[in-house]
């Protein structure tokens, strides 16, 4: 059997019922766009991707099953949606891509079928406010690949994660710190890290929770740690907020000088990086703490 990428598919597809790009791509999304999803040098959006079949007389599962060359292609396409809508906070869309995909053949590893359950866990929370159906179906994830749930690998570390900012969202502190030290501790145990912001997920959950806690100084050590991590890996991801815990455990241990510096330049770090939303509220909370000092 001759083999087919993702984009060989779509444009063979394509060719043969005789569209045009323009043609293809009219009220889907732009003739470029369509051209670079041929190329794979970019993946339509789930939406993008019915209509798409819809147009070419296909279902997406009969599409699916034309690329023989790899379900990598496929598997791509899936995570990306997730981690896109998962950013974007929509999680019904998230939902339902989990739901759709938990019991195809092409996520019948363990490593995939925990990347679904992790994301269906997250949707109990933040989507049915479940909290402890979100935290057990995160449990079932990592057990999957750790059932003993000791010395975590990177990816299982994540799903810890989550699990302490949900626990952490409701105000559980002291469990919360319990879960993202353990998570620090198996990640910092890891001869590698391939991803540093797991890393400052933690640190800057772990911080929060220890200041809700009203463990200041605690807190301090981790804020100023999730900064120094920053400047080294060359990232902005989390910097204004590591900013702003820091000033606010200053501000909490009477330090109103380093606080206020501290909180002025997570300001400008939000303003920087266009997060005006976000600097206005510190802005205000400033205020706030200030005239509690």
């Amino acid at each position: 059997m001759e083999e087919y990428s993702f984009g060989e598919v779509l444009q063979t597809l394509r060719k043969n019922k005789k569209f045009t790009i323009r043609e293809i791509s009219e009220g889907i999304c732009t003739d470029n766009e369509y051209s670079l999803f041929e190329r794979e040098k970019k993946y339509p959006t789930l939406d993008q991707l019915y209509l798409i079949a819809e147009k070419l007389g296909n279902n997406l599962a009969d599409i699916m099953k034309m690329i023989t060359k790899s379900n990598d292609n496929y598997v791509k396409l899936i995570i990306d949606l997730i981690n896109k809508y998962k950013r974007e906070r929509e999680y019904e869309k998230v939902f339902q891509i989990t739901q759709k995909e938990k019991n195809s053949h092409i996520f019948s590893s363990n490593k995939l079928k925990q990347f679904l359950l992790w994301n269906e866990g997250i949707c109990y929370y933040y989507l049915h406010d479940e909290p402890e159906k979100a935290v057990e179906t995160l449990y079932e994830a990592i057990d999957l690949t750790n059932p003993q749930r000791k010395s975590l690998n990177e990816s299982e570390i994540e799903i810890l994660t989550s699990i302490a900012m949900i626990i952490y969202e409701t105000k559980d502190y002291r469990k919360a710190i319990s879960t993202f030290i353990i998570a620090l501790r198996d990640l910092e145990s890891l001869p590698t890290l391939l991803e540093p912001k797991v890393k400052l997920r933690i640190l800057f959950g772990l911080s929060q929770a220890l200041t809700d806690n009203e463990q200041y100084e605690e807190s301090l050590n981790y804020s100023l740690r999730g900064i120094n991590l920053c400047i080294e890996e060359e990232l902005l991801y989390l910097f204004a907020e590591f900013h702003y815990q820091s000033g606010e455990n200053y501000l909490k241990l009477g330090e109103r000088d380093k606080g206020k510096t501290y909180v002025e330049e997570s300001i400008h770090l939000c303003y920087l990086t266009k997060q005006t939303k976000m600097g206005q509220i510190i802005e205000k909370e400033l205020e706030k703490m200030l005239a509690n000092c």
